[in-house]
């Protein structure tokens, strides 16, 4: 049973109320407003009902005492001296609607129902925010890295202002997933995100798509459309693959940044816009300023704080946690039971150099746990290009490999690692003759084996 608190400092007002009220709900109330704020101060109350005029008190400034104790409690202005100043004031304030005396008591009701549907509404829409908030947060981000941890870091920095981010980085290395994370773990949250790739849609349909149109704008505008601009009021605008944007819209966006304000196709009527633009983009924006294909105003009115993304190839050390965290996700999406991955299979991973980064990563796991029979994936599971030995697989076709070429993406422990056990291998494990071909000690050899043999995948 929802609970309401009368204040009102007429007695016989608090006892017609509640007796009309109590049938439907737990209803307390109380012609003193300090001995109410404490009440409400120490117990949760779904709706108010408050007189506007408490003897010398002035309603309003119990409701802003009000919200301050009970933030989303939903608090109706009773008054019978209604003003359309005070009506303002106090929905400015916090205060669902307003009502004059004498109150109406099926108007009362009908205004209390829809009240308390709207804050059931609200609650849904806060549980839904923060479930996006833990899916599409900084959370969400797989890495511990150094590179990764200056990600985080701007993350954090930029999720509660309002200033353009633009995110660069190569395709797949989850330039949308940062975009959400600082919208859905920022101060906008609860507005909407919109996402729009500039690289998919052409030319014609992209500035439709962003601006929007009115009805008859064109051929084949048969009614009006709100743009990207205009439904993610409050909220961010994501403009994934900014560099393929035609020159001609870029000079249209910039507009659209410097005043604020949009206009959509075939009206004459300026809205003002409240939204928070992030861009993302894999190609080098500088160049292509450079060479004329992007606007250098628009790069730096987009380019306030960027984030670069680090491709896969240089942050392997993440590889493990990326690795599980995809053995999980696929598991729960194909219900199976994979465990992990054998050491032989994971060396493969580790020797690839991800020319499609994180994503491409998602997809070679996929495959690899629907074709894993058992409870760790094999080299048999992953795709094809994992099963040669010879590193030259792990390339790009046609390319001529150098014994150094084959170490890029290693870092310099792992290499130690591989030269000490391929040296002590080549010497049947004799230690001594391993280490003196290595021109270490053989104390120092035991000491790296007995660190190699505590390392688990």
């Amino acid at each position: 049973m929802e609970k309401i608190v009368i204040i009102d400092d007429e007695y016989s007002i608090c006892t017609s109320l509640q007796f009309a009220l109590e049938d439907q709900y737990d209803v307390k109330a109380f012609t003193e407003p300090l001995e109410a704020l404490q009440e409400i101060h120490s117990e949760p109350y779904d709706l108010c009902l408050l007189d506007l005029k408490l003897g010398q008190i002035n309603g309003l400034e119990v409701l802003k005492q009000i919200k301050k104790i009970q933030p989303n409690l939903i608090v109706i202005i009773m008054t019978a001296y209604g003003t359309i100043e005070t009506s303002v004031e106090a929905i400015k304030l916090g205060a669902y609607t307003y009502l004059t005396k004498p109150l109406h008591m099926e108007s009362l009701f009908v205004t209390i129902g829809q009240a308390l549907q709207f804050k059931k509404l609200q609650q849904q829409v806060d549980e839904l925010t923060e479930e996006l908030s833990q899916k599409y947060g900084i959370d969400s981000i797989i890495g511990h890295s150094p590179s990764m941890e200056r990600v985080f870091h701007l993350v954090k920095k930029v999720k509660d202002i309002d200033t353009n981010v633009l995110i660069s980085g190569e395709s797949g290395t989850g330039k949308e997933l940062v975009a959400r994370a600082i919208h859905f773990s920022g101060a906008r949250k609860k507005g909407p995100f919109e996402a729009i790739n500039c690289a998919a849609i052409p030319e014609h349909l992209l500035e439709s798509e962003l601006f929007g149109f009115e009805k008859g704008a064109f051929t084949g505008a048969v009614q009006k459309k709100e743009g990207k601009f205009l439904v993610a009021q409050n909220g961010t605008v994501f403009l994934d693959e900014i560099g393929d944007m035609p020159l001609s819209l870029q000079a249209k966006l910039l507009r659209v940044l410097q005043q604020k304000e949009i206009t959509p196709l075939g009206s004459n009527k300026k809205y003002p816009l409240n939204v928070r633009i992030i861009a993302a983009t894999n190609q080098n924006l500088k160049q292509a300023v450079e060479e004329g294909r992007f606007r250098e105003d628009l790069y730096f009115r987009l380019n306030i704080i960027e984030i670069s993304l680090p491709p896969l190839r240089e942050r392997k050390n993440d590889l493990p946690l990326l690795v599980q965290h995809f053995i999980q996700q696929f598991n729960q999406k194909y219900d199976k039971q994979v465990e992990g991955i054998t050491s032989e299979a994971f060396e493969r991973l580790m020797r690839y150099s991800y020319p499609g980064n994180v994503r491409e990563l998602s997809n070679i796991l996929e495959a690899a746990v629907i074709m894993c029979d058992k409870n760790r994936i094999q080299v048999h599971d992953l795709p094809h290009q994992f099963q040669e030995v010879s590193m030259q697989s792990m390339w790009p076709e046609g390319k001529q490999l150098s014994i150094f070429d084959q170490l890029v993406g290693y870092k310099i422990e792992e290499v130690e690692k591989e030269l000490i056990l391929a040296t002590l291998k080549a010497n049947n494990g004799h230690r001594r003759k391993t280490a003196e071909m290595l021109g270490i000690s053989e104390r120092g050899l035991r000491n790296k084996l007995n660190q190699y043999s505590e390392v688990r995948i």
